[in-house]
């Protein structure tokens, strides 16, 4: 595990305390809706829950509050479909599980699956079962090393780091070549970023790329696809 853990800022928005990443001058999720922006980018964006067929892994850069695999969570658990969920994110530096319950005490949609969250897991608990269909694993460390060295295929990839222009390393294109050879065939990636580069990069990397309309105030957002 890293001994580098989130430092933040905290700022006062009509949906509650917002943490802001001092090291990367960055909300960690839309100051208009969170838990809404998850919904459209990373569910959405990968066709989600309609492929929730029989076991299904997703892979993410970027923890954060935990908010992506919550709201993944309660999805799951209402599609109702049978096998396992397997929910492997890369964190470069964890938040502490209490700034994580007072940024999640925001979305009370999803409190029961938050106590049960931080009730079971740490940054250093390594794979954690949360039920008996959803096991996490957060992958701690820079994840230009760490995923190179996995050795899982996703069905599907959040692409949750901060922004490319404050966080230019989570979107390098060697970076982003690993995340296509760490995917499954047919597998999906979705981000809210649109940036010419990061959609140059994914190309680059072997995705057919796509462009939809993105959350909130951002005009567009970016999907891809591996054949």
């Amino acid at each position: 595990m890293t001994d580098q853990t989130a430092s933040l800022d905290w700022r006062t928005t009509d949906h509650g305390a917002v943490p802001v990443s001092t090291q990367f001058d960055d909300p960690y999720y839309s100051l208009s809706g969170g838990l809404d922006e998850t919904r459209h980018v990373f569910l959405a964006g990968n066709d989600l829950p309609a492929r929730f067929t029989g076991d299904f892994h997703i892979a993410e850069l970027g923890f954060g509050t935990g908010l992506n695999l919550l709201t993944t969570w309660a999805a799951w658990e209402a599609a109702g479909a049978p096998g396992q969920l397997t929910f492997t994110s890369f964190e470069a530096y964890p938040m502490a599980p209490a700034d994580m319950a007072r940024a999640l005490a925001a979305f009370p949609q999803v409190a029961p699956l938050v106590d049960t969250l931080l009730q079971r897991w740490t940054p250093d608990a390594g794979p954690t079962a949360l039920t008996d269909s959803l096991t996490l694993n957060v992958i701690t460390g820079d994840a230009r090393q760490t995923l190179p060295t996995w050795d899982g295929r996703a069905d599907a990839w959040f692409l949750d780091g901060f922004s490319p222009a404050k966080n230019p390393a989570l979107w390098e294109p060697a970076l982003l070549a690993q995340v296509y050879a760490h995917t499954a065939p047919d597998g999906t990636a979705a981000t809210y970023s649109a940036a010419g580069h990061v959609r140059q990069s994914l190309t680059d990397a072997g995705f057919t790329v796509g462009r939809i309309p993105g959350f909130g105030r951002k005009r567009h957002m970016t999907t891809a696809r591996r054949a």
